[in-house]
């Protein structure tokens, strides 16, 4: 649960540094998305979220798999 949090604290950070710094490319991302079409939005979103957790579950070093 403190690794969710981690994780939710450092999106947060990162994404108002983004808005703070580049409020008009920010802006223009949002715009964009918002017209792009569900289907697409959904498919982005279900590849991220399993890269992010493939990635998180490589970091820490594959902890399920017993390779010995």
């Amino acid at each position: 649960m403190r690794d969710l949090l981690i994780a939710l604290a450092l999106m947060l950070a990162l994404e108002g540094l983004a808005f703070a710094a580049f409020p008009g490319a920010m802006r223009r991302a949002m715009r964009d998305a918002a017209e792009t079409p569900e289907k697409v939005l959904r498919l982005v979103g279900l590849v991220s979220a399993v890269v992010g957790i493939v990635l998180v579950w490589a970091i820490r070093g594959f902890p399920l798999i017993n390779l010995s």
